[in-house]
């Protein structure tokens, strides 16, 4: 009898040490194959060069790839603590169209009940986006912008094919913009969200290993 293939892992990848934190003190159990979580450093670059970095290990090679962490929130109506499930990310070097939206928007319904869950395009900046910045984002159709997703993903798949996702949790929208994470409520909400997640990537990762029909 053949011996099963050991499963793709799954590496999420974020930004800050207050991102790792929250997914380190998550509940790690349940997970579909090897985890590694992974801090990539501020900025895009940062985001280049640990993704490149890692997926180069031979363990990792064919690692799904999951960005998440905190983004700015674009439209009306968006609160510190919703969520943000990208249909595709975008910034200057390209797009990148995520697999999966569908089942991680249901996955975090149950795993955060209570909390919104909005899907669109999320945009890629090198810098902290503010003012009227966020209306003219807005106004090419994104709903969310953070510095490293789009440079996760898109290093992620020019390392070799796979399935990549993002999902960011808001930490300040138009009428609540946040000046330092961890300062006001909006942080310690986004904070809070964070740790939850975890169950909804691993059954997005599960997903990925099922036999395909």
């Amino acid at each position: 009898m053949s011996a099963q293939p050991a499963p793709a892992p799954l590496l999420i990848a974020c930004a800050l040490g207050i991102e790792q934190l929250a997914l380190r003190t998550s509940d790690h159990g349940g997970a579909g194959g090897p985890v590694t979580v992974l801090r990539t450093g501020m900025g895009p670059k940062a985001a280049e060069r640990s993704l490149t970095r890692v997926l180069a290990d031979p363990a990792l090679r064919d690692a799904a790839v999951l960005a998440t962490g905190f983004c700015a929130g674009l439209a009306p109506g968006m609160h510190p603590g919703d969520l943000v499930v990208a249909e595709e990310t975008r910034d200057p070097n390209g797009t990148v169209p995520c697999v999966g939206t569908e089942l991680l928007v249901k996955e975090l319904v149950r795993a955060v009940p209570g909390r919104t869950v909005h899907t669109g395009p999320l945009i890629g900046s090198d810098h902290v986006v503010r003012g009227h910045e966020r209306s003219d984002l807005l106004a090419t159709g994104v709903i969310a912008v953070d510095m490293e997703s789009a440079a996760t993903l898109l290093s992620a798949v020019r390392a070799g094919e796979r399935p990549v996702a993002a999902v960011r949790v808001v930490v300040d929208a138009p009428e609540h913009e946040l000046v330092r994470i961890g300062t006001v409520r909006g942080g310690i909400s986004a904070f809070r969200v964070l740790r939850s997640v975890l169950p909804a990537f691993y059954e997005w990762h599960r997903s990925l290993l099922l036999p395909r029909r």
